[in-house]
Order: C-alpha cells, then structure tokens, then sequence
C-alpha cells in the first residue's frame, strides 16, 4: 500500500435516492394530522365553514397519502400488510379496492366540479379530486409493494427479511 492511500481520507458515504424518497415520504404524518385537525375543527368550533375545513381536510390528506407512495416499496410497515401483499388473492383484491376508491373519488370530484352551482361545492369536489390522485400514487405503490413480496412469484427458498432473523 503507498504512503498516499494509507493517508486518504475516507471514501463519504452516498445517499441513495431511495432513502432520501423513504424520509420524505415521512412528511406525510404531518400533512395527516392537519388533515384530521380541519375534520375535528367544525365539531369543535361549530357547523360553521364545514364544506371549507372538509375541503382542506381533502386536500391535505390527499397531498398526504400522495406524499406516502415515496415510500420504499420492498418494505411493509407491519405484519398484516407483509402478508396481504405475500399473498396473491389477498393482494389482487387489495389492489382492485385501492383502483375502485382512487378513481371514484376522481369520478365523483370532476362530476362534482363540472355540475356544481356553488363554490363551495366546487372546491369540495376539487378537494375529492385532490384525494384520488393521491391515491393513485398510493396504487401506485401498493403494485411495486405486490409484485415485489408476493411468494407466488419468488423462489421456494426465499425468506422474508423478518424470516430471516428467526432462521
């Protein structure tokens, strides 16, 4: 070894895209909880703005679970999703009822928009929009997460990470 790379300094450790995705994705609590602070907020404070604060209520939960499809699709969060997306049949019909919701609140948001007389329901039906195009991107995600752990389609000895650490 020469005298100029016993010296070196250390090599710096790169970011991967990945995790940088997976800690943003984490800016998805926040958005949630200000989304469930607008759906409290006209119990708390009378009935009065509910079509508004429901309307932010959308919008930010739509921008949180759009936030949530950053996530690192190999990881599950808990054991009852490891094992809808191991499972083929659970999976498929996890899938389609993600696709049903995301593109029925898009249906249902640009019908609304289109027929409305009021703002308030117009903003209301822009705001269920907002929802299923977040949930697309969480369709989006819930289909790597699928074709990535289900145990159909990997080798017979393949082990899931937690599996691992019990072999």
């Amino acid at each position: 070894m020469t005298a100029d790379r016993a010296f070196a300094a250390p090599a710096a450790k790169s970011i991967s895209p990945r995790h940088i995705f997976q800690t943003v994705s984490y800016l998805q609590y926040p958005l949630m909880l200000a989304a469930l602070g607008y759906a409290i907020k006209p119990l708390v404070t009378g009935l009065d703005g509910i079509l508004e604060d429901a309307n932010y209520a959308l919008l930010y939960m739509g921008i949180g679970i759009g936030l949530s499809s950053l996530q690192d699709p190999t990881r599950t969060q808990n054991e009852i999703s490891r094992k809808v997306w191991q499972n083929p049949r659970k999976g498929m019909v996890m899938l389609w009822v993600l696709a049903f919701y995301a593109f029925g609140m898009i249906a249902v948001g640009l019908l609304g928009s289109y027929l409305s007389h009021t703002s308030a329901i117009n903003q209301l039906s822009l705001g269920l929009f907002s929802l299923g195009l977040g949930m697309i991107g969480l369709l989006k995600t819930a289909i790597e997460m699928f074709e990535y752990h289900r145990l159909d389609k990997k080798p017979a000895d393949a082990l899931h990470p937690a599996q691992e650490k019990e072999a």
